[in-house]
Parts: structure tokens; C-alpha cells; sequence
């Protein structure tokens, strides 16, 4: 196996940004519909960004309710700035070894500013990909990457921690890793899509790029 290239997503694989993002959208969406949303509700209106969230929800006030989400989302993050104990060793590790690293992620812009901005980790990354505003659009970003690189699929890992991501890696080719270390994943919806390698912790991703990559 030769691997030249790494793409992460962000929320719950690098930073614990979840609780942030469902925190937010609770109250963006109480303040603008005028009730609360339940999990499952919430859930289901993951896949575009958040401007393509509430460009549906409220098309003629979509932009006072997405700065309202950022606003919302950039106050609560400082209680979950940090990275996950041991990211940045991963990272400082990959690009020590001369890895390209790449964000691909479903986020939008500004919240993506945000997230990188409070954990530090903008440094690490030479390429950055953000959410459509449309759908989930996770594959076509990976092969972004992979021409922009000019890798093959095979070079390449992507590492996600929700099972929409270990299907984006195998749509594309790519090595799929399952982050699984975050207390907000769903390990057995994961595991039941079969990525090629899963780590329950970041220490042993870690001894796993010493020994692999």
C-alpha cells in the first residue's frame, strides 16, 4: 500500500464540532420556525450545507437565519475548540512523512472558517472543499482532489467517522477509514458498511500510520 495523499472530514473525525452544529441549528430553527425540532427532524435535514438548509426552510429570509446559525455556532464553539487529544500529532506526523492532506467536508464556508479558525488547524491543510448548498455531495469532491493531485484513487485515504463517508470512499475508489472515536457516532450503522479500516481511538490510528503510511 502507497499512499501520498489524506482527505479528512472535520465534524466528530477531527474536532468534536457536532454538539456545536445540532445546537446551533436548535436554535436557529426555534427562532425562525417558532419550535423545536426532534432528532429525527433534525437529522433529515442534513446533506447540503447550511446555506441550502435554509434557503428551503426560509427562502426569503435565508440569509438573516444562516448569520444568525453562524453567529449561534461561532459563540458555542469555544467550549469545543480543540482538536480530538491527538489529531495534531496525526497530522504533524502525516506531513512529516510528505502526505498531501485535504478537508472534504459538508459544511458550509463560513462555518468551516469558524471551525478551523478556534481549533488551529487551517495550517495543516493544503486543500479545502466545502458542502453543496444542493446535496450531499462528498464523492464529487474526493475525485476534486484526486485530479487536482493528480493521484489515483488508490494513493488516497479518506477518513470519516458516519457511513455516508465510508460509501463516498468506496463510490470513488479511495482507501475508507472509520474515525470512530467520537462519542456522536453511530458504530454499528459504520461497521455495517465495511470500511477497509476502523480505529476506535486516535492512538491507534496513529500507530497505524507509523507503521503503514
Amino acid at each position: 500500500m502507497k499512499l501520498r495523499g489524506f482527505i479528512f472530514d472535520l465534524d466528530g473525525t477531527l474536532i468534536n464540532s457536532l454538539p456545536v452544529v445540532r445546537s446551533s441549528l436548535h436554535s436557529t430553527l426555534l427562532k425562525f420556525s417558532g419550535r423545536v425540532y426532534d432528532d429525527q427532524e433534525l437529522s433529515s435535514l442534513f446533506g447540503p450545507s447550511e446555506e441550502g438548509i435554509f434557503k428551503k426552510l426560509y427562502p426569503d429570509t435565508w440569509r438573516e437565519s444562516l448569520q444568525f446559525y453562524l453567529d449561534e455556532y461561532n459563540r458555542i464553539h469555544s467550549q469545543y475548540a480543540d482538536p480530538f487529544p491527538g489529531i495534531v500529532e496525526a497530522l504533524t506526523l502525516l506531513k512529516e512523512r510528505k502526505i498531501k492532506l485535504a478537508l472534504v467536508s459538508g459544511k458550509g464556508a463560513g462555518s468551516m472558517e469558524i471551525s478551523l479558525k478556534h481549533s488551529g488547524l487551517k495550517q495543516f491543510f493544503e486543500m479545502i472543499i466545502t458542502g453543496s448548498e444542493y446535496r450531499a455531495s462528498k464523492p464529487e469532491h474526493i475525485k476534486q482532489v484526486l485530479n487536482l493531485w493528480q493521484y489515483s484513487p488508490e494513493e488516497v485515504a479518506y477518513v470519516g467517522d458516519i457511513a455516508y463517508d465510508v460509501k463516498a470512499a468506496k463510490e470513488t475508489g479511495v482507501l475508507s477509514i472509520s474515525a470512530l472515536w467520537a462519542e456522536t457516532v453511530q458504530v454499528k450503522k459504520v461497521l455495517a458498511m465495511n470500511p477497509a479500516f476502523a480505529f476506535y481511538n486516535v492512538a491507534s490510528f496513529i500507530e497505524w500510520i507509523k507503521n503503514v503510511v
